[in-house]
């Protein structure tokens, strides 16, 4: 599966740079080794190709189950080992997948929003975001995309003919929690984490956040 997976993120960055205006920032805050939890919007179907190809670790993705059911999408979600997920109630299964990632330094991708935006403007997270960052203790990756809400179908992404960009920011790690961790603090955090992706946006993607800092360059 790793080989599968570097020829999609390689066969991505031909596609993008070739047909796409795409641009990355920040590729240099990304750690070169261990555990990690990137923290993106979510706009578009096109969304993780974009990031598969613009940050350079192995990423791990997870899907809505009902995606493994269509032949030509499912068969490709399988080959490059995104995890199927049950987005009604908590998946311990997945949470589980998780975990095993991370205490093996591996790189796991979240789009706490759940489901794409309907408009450009992030939505609410869910809390389980904050969840994994506590119980792991790995870093978070903040990651912000623009303009992958213009490419419509999985036919287009190969030649998306639109600009996007691909800001990262720079990696943080929540505090440490003992116990069990109420709700009102797992809120707390996620907002947190949300905000730190939103402050990498323009005003008119933060949605929810729209109260966000802007994040500095450099």
């Amino acid at each position: 599966m790793g080989v599968t997976y570097e020829a999609g993120a390689a066969l991505a960055r031909l596609c993008f740079t070739a047909f796409a205006d795409w641009r990355v920032e920040g590729k240099d805050a990304v750690p070169p080794r261990g555990p990690l939890i990137v923290v993106s919007n979510h706009l578009s179907n096109a969304d993780p190709p974009f990031l598969a190809a613009s940050i350079p670790r192995r990423l791990h993705f997870m899907g809505k189950r009902d995606l493994f059911a269509i032949p030509p999408v499912g068969t490709l979600m399988r080959a490059i080992g995104v995890h199927p997920m049950n987005r009604e109630g908590v998946d311990v299964e997945a949470l589980r997948w998780n975990l095993d990632l991370l205490k093996n330094d591996g790189v796991v991708v979240l789009f706490p929003e759940g489901t794409r935006s309907r408009t450009p403007g992030m939505r609410q997270g869910m809390r389980g975001v904050a969840y994994l960052a506590i119980k792991s203790q790995a870093p978070v990756l903040p990651v912000a995309l623009t303009g992958t809400e213009k490419i419509g179908s999985y036919a287009r992404l190969p030649v998306p003919l639109c600009s996007v960009s691909v800001r990262i920011g720079q990696p943080f790690s929540l505090p440490m929690v003992e116990g069990r961790t109420p709700r009102p603090v797992l809120d707390d955090l996620t907002t947190m984490i949300m905000s730190r992706v939103a402050a990498l946006l323009p005003p008119e993607y933060r949605g929810h956040y729209a109260t966000a800092e802007p994040a500095t360059k450099g």
